[in-house]
């Protein structure tokens, strides 16, 4: 009877013992698990100098995981060969941080973690948190502080990288992209904030990049980039504002294509204008009726070249790009393709606006209108005046009357009132349009004070970035009217047009050029059907203030560069 009990007994202490094992890590119940895990021990220990090791053990006071260790690990200066963590995927009191790289000389190294260090309970993330050593006598110290912003987003991107470059005879400014910096940090996904801890004194270029290469360095077709013109003297207490943009300086044309027979299609490359890209036939000498048109796709960066016929087995062009001084030659082999062939398509579909005129696309270019030929007609029938005129950048014919509240319209084309480059023409069409009730949209005012200088564009926007609706300003004026806006939430900003050309300009990197300026309305502008709004807005300097999230408050100094 006894040897029973102790068997029991035995059995219950395995099987208890058992099922604690597998509930490791698992909660039990009560307040919820709010405590981020805490490092006890490294192995070599943090802030370690002279450091020689290939191995990093970092345990910790309880189960934790890593999670998208992928994004969040930033090792400063990057490695070639990146270093192995483990383990990925289970539970562990431990990280180890295996080094396959050979380490630099007198350098301080350091591993964020960002938020990939949780608790296994509750993903309590052990934010931040640093392994620092140095494989030189002391660990450097200094740090660098600053925030992002987007040169023309109201919000700027996350996982931004911030970088410095040191400043020594082989320094030049084409070296971001091609080597990775000296320093670098990530601003993850949870702050505009940056700092660039454990830097050893001395000259340096501070660079912004939103690496969506993910090479740390400068890929100007896929990454946005920002810069400070001079460079910096660390140590520094300055914070420093990093404006994002997209450069226009990459441009690379693609082998053009024959689309149809009197069409070949240009690809490109870039943020380049369109407008400033020349496409010229060298072969064969074009004769003297010989006519093309060139027509920017509005959705891709192609351009559409039409031609009349030639009699030629191929054709070779001369695309050339003088904004960035660039020149390509390209063979087009002609082939039995059909003809483009004129269709005709509205921009608006049954509800037109007060604002914008009546629009009509082209498949082929557009080469006349004949007014005679066009009728509107009201809902009773009766007549109304209107203008024409060809827009040929878009390929449009703007129709232009009177728009009135409640009413709707039916227009007309006869055959021929719209011919193409090719003399083709329409058959008869008919639109049907109809406005609404004034009631049905929102007026917004806006008075703007503390202009720094003229022109100005007010842009409307969706949440998105989505343009609704602009006015250009060549002076200062008491109030600036959007009148028929539909219903929504929009975001208002203020770009300073220093160079005139009526359009926001991006920045160039080589050329040390920043972006056009601008301000943006801090709040979100609600506009209800039915209502007017009359909105103050106060612009301040384009490059704001730093954030209140930047670091700790006896780190942030009062003068800000960018």
């Amino acid at each position: 009877m006894r040897q029973k009990a102790i068997n029991t007994g035995l059995f219950l202490c395995i099987f208890l013992t058992l099922l604690n094992c597998a509930k490791r890590g698992s909660p039990t119940g009560g307040e919820k698990d709010i405590t981020p895990p805490k490092m006890v021990l490294a192995e070599p220990d943090t802030s370690s100098t002279n450091f020689k090791a290939k191995r990093i053990r970092i345990y910790f006071n309880e189960y934790i995981k890593l999670k998208d260790i992928q994004k969040q690990l930033i090792v400063s200066p990057p490695m070639k060969t990146t270093p192995q963590i483990m383990p990925q995927g289970n539970a562990s009191k431990y990280i180890d941080i295996k080094i396959s790289d050979t380490l630099k000389e007198n350098t301080t190294y350091v591993f964020n973690f960002g938020q990939s260090i949780v608790d296994n309970n509750e993903e309590n993330p052990y934010s931040f948190f640093k392994y620092v050593f140095s494989t030189g006598d002391y660990v450097d110290s200094l740090t660098v502080n600053g925030y992002i912003t987007d040169a023309i987003q109201k919000k700027p991107d996350n996982f931004v990288s911030v970088m410095l470059y040191e400043i020594d005879s082989t320094y030049t400014d084409s070296i971001v992209y091609k080597q990775v910096p000296t320093y670098i940090t990530n601003t993850l996904d949870s702050t505009s904030t940056f700092q660039i801890t454990n830097i050893k004194a001395g000259k340096y270029m501070l660079i912004g990049l939103k690496d969506n290469s993910g090479t740390n360095t400068y890929v100007p077709k896929t990454d946005k980039i920002a810069f400070i013109k001079d460079f910096i003297d660390v140590p520094t207490d300055s914070v420093y504002r990093l404006n994002l943009f997209e450069d226009n300086s990459y441009y690379r044309a693609a082998r053009p294509v024959l689309a149809a027979k009197n069409r070949i299609i240009f690809g490109y490359e870039g943020t380049v204008n369109a407008d400033s890209i020349a496409i010229d036939m060298l072969y064969p000498e074009p004769p003297a009726d010989y006519r093309y048109r060139i027509i920017k796709d509005k959705e891709k960066d192609t351009l559409h070249y039409w031609f009349t016929p030639l009699q030629a087995d191929s054709l070779i062009f001369k695309v050339t790009n003088p904004r960035v001084m660039v020149r390509d030659t390209f063979t087009v082999k002609i082939k039995e393709l059909y003809s483009d062939t004129l269709t005709l398509s509205p921009a608006q579909k049954g509800s037109l606006s007060f604002k914008d005129p009546f629009s009509i696309g082209a498949s082929t270019p557009i080469s006349s209108v004949t007014r005679e030929k066009i009728s509107v007609l009201n809902k009773d029938s009766v007549a109304v005046d209107f203008t024409s005129e060809i827009d040929k950048k878009e390929n449009l014919v703007r129709l232009k009357w009177e728009t009135l509240p409640n009413e709707k319209y039916q227009v007309t084309l006869l055959p021929g009132a719209i011919d193409d480059f090719f003399g083709e023409t329409n058959d008869t069409l008919s639109y049907n349009l109809s406005t609404k009730s004034f009631a049905d949209y929102g007026n917004l005012r806006m008075i703007l004070s503390n202009v720094d200088s003229f022109p100005i564009i007010l842009q409307l926007t969706t949440e998105k970035g989505e343009i609704k609706d602009e006015i250009y300003a060549e002076e200062t004026k008491s109030y600036y009217d959007f009148n028929y806006l539909n219903p929504g939430k929009y975001l208002l900003r203020v770009i300073y047009d220093d160079n005139g050309n009526g359009k926001w300009d991006t920045g160039d990197y080589l050329e040390k050029r920043q972006p056009e300026r601008v301000s943006h309305f801090p709040g979100v502008l609600d506009i209800k059907a039915n209502w007017e709004i009359e909105q103050d807005f106060i612009l301040r300097d384009p490059a704001p203030p730093a954030p209140k999230t930047a670091p700790e408050k006896d780190s942030v100094p009062a003068n800000i560069e960018e």
